[in-house]
């Protein structure tokens, strides 16, 4: 990215990753002649659709339109910028990289960088493992650690920490000339009401640090030691925080859940970290609040199936429940499994052990099960008609979504409701009325998604000049030979349609110096995953049509004869419109010999 990493570095980063050894991390690949394939994780795949090919290092999803290089793979698939893809993948390979000065964006617009934000939190981090190694300051907390059998090694690995007094922190940043404004930023200190000086915003808690998938530090957790305020409280939303869309530890699991497929969400911290501690690698939590539809679309990108682990206190059930509707809502296989009255994950594996956790993984029921049990329970229990009459709403809720969501077949659809006649006592007529007006409901919701969600399309143009310029890209992607030609007849200008526009100048700066780059350099320069899809796209239909030469010449001409029809269209146009200024003048004048500019 020019400005940011030399080139050079950038295409050391990218023949140092091979394509295949990095997909094959988050999905698993088959040989297939040539080329690698294996299920597309960028849309709902059942059969292998993903293509990789080694030879010319890029992949292609011949279902969805997904391609690109190592690069836009890395991208699409953490949700990273192409700054980022490069940095995560020189990690990969132990590269360093010399970072040049970043071009604005927006969030400098608005006077908050990310990049500084990120920094102050990495400081932070080692501020409070200080604090926590100390030999006197951070006693109580080992001693709470050590009660909860949280080892040594995790603590290190994790990077727990230890936050004191009131204005410990404030004070500490300030002594090494960190802006007060940073800190308030990065959600660290807070106002004090009626005065211009600052507080702490953690105090007396054991920290837990948050990073997003890249491991970058985007915020903390913090639990109480002295029993005061909430039990465990979060940093604020920042440009780098959000925590209904962040989930602790996924920078730890993210190859274990891509490689199995399997994710399991936690509640808390402790559970986490114990998790992980027993070799539970693909274990992540939520932040103190509910499974949220941004949870969802986060472990889409790497999980085929999600087992949430909660308490079995109401407190957990309700969260369930929630986490029901997001899942069945956005395609994600689900199952639940509880622990134990008065235990959380945390206690259940340090009684339990390894084996009996992974048995309550293995035996977590799906959706409807979880939702039957609870209506079978409540009739069972002989509950007030208020209970009854909920649980039969909630059960109805949850068909209704599945049903929208299309999880749910016609025949599932009857079985059910029949089998909930017989239990609750109503006609099956009935029953089906009650449950198309929760089917329009959420139809509702969903159409309200539909219209409000961001989708990213690509505009190709229309016509014969956006067909000719398409037409020349595809000669140029499968023969660079040919760009001697292309550079004699027309200029980057010829080009107006955006995205062809944006590959033509990749296309003409990296050819000016290399003839004989490959498709890999030239995706190497494309920054958007759009782009990159497209510039893969462009080559393999090329490469399908072949008779490169034949097929300039064609496009050249076309694009200049377009040209030149364009040229004389405004030429005329011009001069239609100075004889219509000439005429309106020289009318004017006539009416009002006095005033020549205006009409009166």
């Amino acid at each position: 990215m020019p400005g940011l990493f030399d080139q050079a570095a950038v295409s050391q980063v990218q023949q140092a990753n091979d394509i295949v050894d990095v997909i094959s991390e988050h999905l698993s690949l088959k040989k297939k002649g040539r080329e690698m394939v294996g299920l597309c994780p960028f849309h709902d795949d059942h059969r292998p659709s993903l293509y990789v090919n080694p030879a010319k290092q890029i992949f292609k999803c011949f279902a969805c339109g997904a391609g690109g290089d190592v690069f836009k793979f890395v991208q699409m698939r953490e949700n990273l910028t192409f700054p980022q893809a490069i940095e995560r993948l020189a990690e990969r390979v132990g590269i360093k990289l010399k970072v040049g000065k970043a071009p604005k964006t927006k969030d400098e617009a608005t006077d908050v960088d990310p990049n500084k934000l990120a920094k102050v939190n990495v400081w932070a981090a080692g501020y409070f493992e200080q604090n926590l190694a100390d030999k006197e300051k951070g006693k109580r907390a080992r001693d709470y650690l050590a009660e909860r059998q949280i080892s040594p090694e995790s603590i290190k690995k994790w990077r727990l920490g230890l936050a004191l007094s009131n204005d410990a922190l404030f004070r500490a940043a300030k002594a090494k000339a960190i802006p007060s404004k940073l800190l308030e930023q990065a959600g660290l200190i807070v106002p004090q009401m009626g005065s211009v000086n600052f507080a702490d915003k953690f105090v007396n808690r054991l920290m837990f640090p948050i990073t997003d998938v890249t491991g970058r530090a985007i915020g903390f957790g913090g639990r109480t030691l002295d029993q005061t305020g909430a039990k465990y409280i979060n940093s604020p939303t920042t440009v780098l925080f959000d925590k209904s869309n962040c989930l602790y530890g996924l920078e730890q699991a993210r190859h274990k859940i891509g490689s199995t497929g399997l994710a399991v969400v936690v509640e808390g911290y402790t559970d986490c970290m114990m998790a992980h501690s027993k070799g539970f690698e693909n274990v992540v939590a939520t932040l103190g609040t509910s499974f949220t539809s941004g949870h969802g679309r986060l472990l889409r990108r790497y999980a085929k199936k999600v087992v949430l682990v909660f308490d079995s206190d109401t407190a957990g059930i309700e969260a369930a429940n929630r986490a029901l509707e997001v899942c069945l809502s956005q395609h994600i296989d689900i199952t639940l499994a509880s622990v134990p009255t008065e235990k959380d994950p945390c206690d259940f594996l340090l009684s339990e052990g390894k084996e009996r956790f992974e048995q309550l993984v293995d035996e977590a029921v799906d959706v409807f099960r979880f939702k039957w049990n609870r209506l079978t329970e409540a009739f069972q229990n002989d509950d007030t008609l208020v209970d009854n009459k909920a649980a039969v709403e909630e059960f109805l809720q949850a068909v209704a979504t599945a049903i929208q969501a299309g999880n749910l077949s016609a025949i599932d659809r009857g079985l059910i409701v029949n089998r909930l006649s017989k239990i609750i006592g109503l006609d099956s007529k009935q029953i089906n009325a009650q449950l198309r007006k929760k089917l329009k409901t959420a139809e509702r919701i969903a159409s309200y998604n539909l219209e409000n969600r961001q989708v990213r399309t690509v505009d190709l143009g229309q016509g014969f000049f956006a067909a000719a310029q398409r037409e020349i890209l595809e000669v140029l992607l499968n023969d660079l030979e040919l760009f001697e030609t292309v550079k004699r007849k027309i200029t980057l200008d010829h080009f107006d349609v955006p995205v062809f526009r944006q590959i033509a100048e990749i296309l003409f700066d990296i050819l000016s110096n290399k003839p004989t780059a490959s498709l890999a350099e030239v995706l190497a320069r494309a920054e958007s995953t759009e782009a990159g899809s497209l510039i893969v796209q462009l080559a393999q239909t090329g490469e399908e049509k072949g008779n490169f030469k034949p097929r300039l010449t064609g496009a050249l001409d076309a694009m200049e004869r377009v040209r030149g029809q364009r040229e004389k269209s405004r030429i005329k146009a011009i001069e239609d419109q100075t004889k219509f200024l000439q005429r309106f003048s020289e009318g004017t004048a006539k009416r009002d010999p006095h005033n020549i500019g205006m009409v009166q």
